[in-house]
């Protein structure tokens, strides 16, 4: 009361600045005064609202926290009645009196979000705490593309010519959206993708499957900002094949729809050269030579959509789903040459092969997810449940021409026909719960459960007499397969001045389970020697392991505000796949036969890094890692000299072993820069070392790799040319490379998840050097540069190639591919959208927004 004025007048009693989180709380106010709160943020409209403490019930102190604050006022004053033994208690219950208001959530101001214009952009390479991020929309050259060529520029990572990626030079895991998927990277488009993480040492919180490796997880596209926004986009290559897609995102209320989908059309073309040498004892010695050339063509259509629905200021739903499907038709034409060396002198062939295929994938998933915020700050609670499934139809036709030479009459035919269709289905259950602990502590916590079903048929049919293809037994196949895993988890972490830990231990239970189905008549094979062979029309092959333990330790010490040093430890398991424990010989290519080990146990690997981070001037970065991880029980594969039984000829029969043991290490480094305003260029360099040590006893006896240093640089260099114009040149060299224990992933899809697809390296063998360079020029244009022409080519100056040597004690072998150089592409790009509340008007917001705010209010903040 103003005696001045004879009015009621405002006084500031209390006030300050929330927290990080939105939380605040006002003290010591009178008990029986009426208050109104102010609420300001800049962008947001001005919140009030009329405040009294309730003196009807004394409560106990409570706090709440949540987005957008969670206020609370607690009581100060003087009661000057009663005597001092009731004064006490008076001022006891008073004390005890707080008001608390609930989550407020403020409403966007239209009109400021109009006039804001955003000039800050993210860049190409960010460092996290336990994570390095690369952000695809930086990367122009990707435009068009698959999530294949994203990985060719992302630290850390190589990519060969056919689109096996390692990271370290070890297979890496692979997930999408933080949970594992049957999709393959190719079919993924890049424009889908928001960023790559690369975890080079996961902790207890992950999956402990791809132990000789970490884990790249693919961010795809989605946000939650109010109104719409969205992407247009089409390209052209230069062998006339085109791309088109697009994706949408709108949000209004409690609902965040988002909608994308793309088409791309591909031709792809590699020529090969293969040279074999055979010095089998006892057989006659073969010199094979084949040169091969490949066309692919053929197209896919990838889909996705969902929604978020916003139920409470603590609670949301989200359902995503995804759908794939393509259509391939490669066929390779083959010249093959042998030169046979028998004690009555020398015997020649050629055979001309035509291999002609037509392949169909369809792949869909659906992942339901829940997330619970507490009132607590940093307390959370999720559930997700995840579903995917990848079926594929094959059919291929080899034609075999056999002459005595090239020029010479035609001797005999040869015609085989293959037919194969299989299914995998994914199921994962997941749930989350973390904890905070004063200011720094945090405990984390949650179980997972991940089940896979395979199912595959493979039938080959030769041309009998009669003109007619039927089935041969003994190279057809019919199998079931089943991978269970069971997992929880525990980490704490908290920090003691400079210095952060985390302790964490993850425990999983595992078991497989497969039937092989025989098909056909095994003895139907004209030559074979079957006199001591047995075919059974059904076997079995199982194990389990009822409890591992993968402990993981991350220590911190922060040396300045700009240094880090971190020192982690992992324990990881990789699990054999059912490509690897499959006891079925595939006799599809006579001089180069494959088979399972049903034998297979898993490989456990411990790894150490050491890294030391360092920001400078402003956002430039630097960082170092020293690595090492030893694996015991290796799985690798091994090529040893054999007898094919169809035609009692020496070939290659390639399985996998269980090795002594294993171990990588090596030195990274990755930079980046801003030299001018207008040049920003990232490095990585990788010095690395590894070895080998396959068992020298029994049916596999081969002497251990040589232990040999390798390195991988990889430079990325962004050029502002102009304000519209940039220009990126991107290029990579690896050294002479023995042949990654880890192995060479099989591009994506089940790789590393599970009992899914690890494939290891072979013991005999090593990769020649290799190298290439990639560039990218972009234009942008219209208002605010909302539409973009891209032009890139790969492989600039042809030099990309996969060279690859293996030998033993009875062969050796020489094997180089080209794939796609200076292959050109062409892409158009344009983003709109408006971010406007009022976008989508109701009849009475602002009833349903007082509603929010006394029903507790709103959806969180994104």
């Amino acid at each position: 009361y103003d005696p001045a004025t004879h009015k009621q007048k405002d006084t500031v009693i209390s006030g300050m600045i929330t927290g990080r989180k939105g939380d605040f709380s006002l003290e010591n106010l009178p008990i029986f005064g009426n208050f109104r709160i102010r609420i300001t943020a800049i962008g947001y409209t001005t919140y009030e609202q009329k405040v009294a403490f309730d003196l009807k019930g004394l409560r106990g102190a409570a706090g709440a926290a949540g987005t957008g604050g969670t206020p609370s006022g607690a009581p100060g004053g003087d009661d000057n009645g009663g005597n001092q033994q009731g004064m006490s208690r008076a001022l006891a219950a008073l004390n005890a009196v707080d008001k608390d208001l609930g989550n407020i959530k403020l409403s966007e101001d239209v009109q400021s979000l109009e006039q804001v214009t955003v000039t800050a952009s993210k860049p190409l390479i960010q460092m996290g705490v336990d994570r390095k991020i690369y952000n695809v929309e930086k990367d122009i050259s990707a435009q068009g593309g698959s999530a294949t060529d994203v990985m060719k520029n992302v630290p850390s990572v190589q990519v060969d010519i056919d689109g096996n990626v390692t990271l370290r030079n070890s297979t890496p895991t692979i997930f999408v959206d933080g949970r594992p998927t049957t999709l393959t990277l190719d079919q993924i488009p890049a424009d889908a993708i928001q960023s790559v993480e690369i975890i080079t040492n996961p902790g207890a919180k992950y999956d402990a499957s791809g132990g000789t490796s970490g884990i790249l997880n693919i961010v795809l596209k989605k946000n939650r900002k109010a109104g719409y926004n969205g992407n247009i986009r089409a390209g052209l290559d230069q062998r006339g094949h085109g791309n088109f897609g697009g994706d949408i995102n709108i949000k209004q209320g409690k609902i965040n729809f988002f909608l994308a989908g793309n088409f791309n059309a591909r031709k792809s073309i590699s020529t090969g050269q293969i040279n074999r040498y055979t010095f089998q004892p006892g057989y006659p010695n073969d010199s094979l030579s084949e040169s091969d050339y490949n066309v692919n063509k053929g197209y896919f259509a990838f889909g996705r959509g969902g929604f978020d629905y916003l139920i409470d200021n603590r609670n949301t739903l989200t359902l995503t789903g995804n759908i794939v499907h393509g259509t391939f038709t490669p066929y390779t034409n083959s010249d093959i040459f042998v030169d046979t060396v028998t004690t009555n002198g020398s015997l020649d062939s050629y055979t001309r092969r035509v291999s002609t295929t037509n392949s169909q994938f369809n792949n869909h998933g659906a992942m339901l997810s829940f997330k619970h915020t507490f009132p607590r700050s940093g307390e959370e609670w999720t559930a997700d449940v995840n579903y995917s499934q990848g079926t594929n139809n094959n059919s291929s036709l080899n034609a075999s021409e056999i002459h005595d030479a090239k020029e010479g009459p035609l001797t005999s035919t040869f015609d085989q026909q293959q037919i194969g269709n299989g299914t995998n289905k994914y199921f994962t259950a997941q749930t989350d719960y973390t904890l905070p602990f004063g200011e720094k502590g945090k405990f984390e916590t949650g179980l997972r459960a991940a089940i896979r079903n395979i199912y595959s048929l493979n039938d080959i049919d030769t041309l009998n007499a009669q003109n007619q293809f039927e089935v041969e037994g003994l190279l057809s196949s019919e199998y079931t397969y089943r991978d269970r895993v069971f997992a929880g988890y525990a980490t704490y972490s908290n920090a003691i001045k400079n210095f952060t830990y985390q302790l964490g231990l993850r425990v999983e239970s595992s078991d497989y389970k497969g039937t092989q189905h025989f098909t056909g008549d095994s003895l139907n094979i004209a030559g074979a020697d079957t006199t001591s062979i047995q075919y059974p029309t059904t076997g079995y092959f199982s194990n389990q392991y009822p409890l591992s333990f993968f402990p993981s330790i991350f220590l911190t010490q922060k040396l300045t505000d700009n240094q880090d040093l971190q020192l982690s430890y992992t324990r990881r398991i990789d699990r054999p796949s059912f490509q690897q424990l499959f006891p079925f010989t595939d006799y599809s290519d006579s001089l180069n036969l494959s088979r399972g080990n049903p034998n297979l146990k898993p490989q456990f690997t411990n790894s150490f890094e050491l890294t030391y981070s360092l920001i400078y001037a402003g956002n430039a970065n630097f960082l170092a890692s020293a690595y090492y991880k030893n694996t015991t029980d290796l799985i690798t594969r091994l090529a040893s000299a054999g007898v094919n039984p169809v035609n009692n000829r020496p070939v290659i029969i390639n399985t996998y072993v269980n090795a002594n043991s294993s171990f990588v290490g090596g030195l990274e480094f990755i930079a980046r820069n801003s030299i001018t305003h207008w040049w920003d260029i990232t490095g990585n360099l990788n010095i690395f070392t590894s070895k080998i040590n396959t068992i020298d006893t029994g049916e596999f006896a081969v002497a251990p790799i040589g232990q040999q240093w390798s390195y991988y640089a990889k430079a990325f260099n962004t050029f502002k040319v102009t304000k519209a114009i940039s220009f990126q040149l991107s290029g990579d060299f690896t050294s002479k490379t023995v042949l990654p224990p880890g192995g060479s992933a099989a591009n994506g899809g089940n790789s590393g998840h599970g009992w899914g697809g690890t494939v290891s390296g072979n013991a005999n063998g090593y990769n020649r050097p290799t190298g290439g360079v990639d560039a990218a020029i972009r234009y942008e244009f219209l208002k605010n540069h909302t539409a973009a022409l891209t032009l890139s080519v790969q492989d600039v100056f042809r030099t990309r190639v996969s060279d690859v040597y293996t030998y033993s004690a009875t062969y050796t072998q020489e094997y180089d591919r080209r794939r796609d150089p200076q292959f050109f592409r062409l892409q158009f790009n344009w983003r709109f959208g408006k971010f406007d509340m009022a976008l989508f008007k109701r009849k009475d917001t602002k009833a349903e927004m007082d509603q929010g705010i006394q029903g507790g209010g709103g959806g969180p903040a994104n």
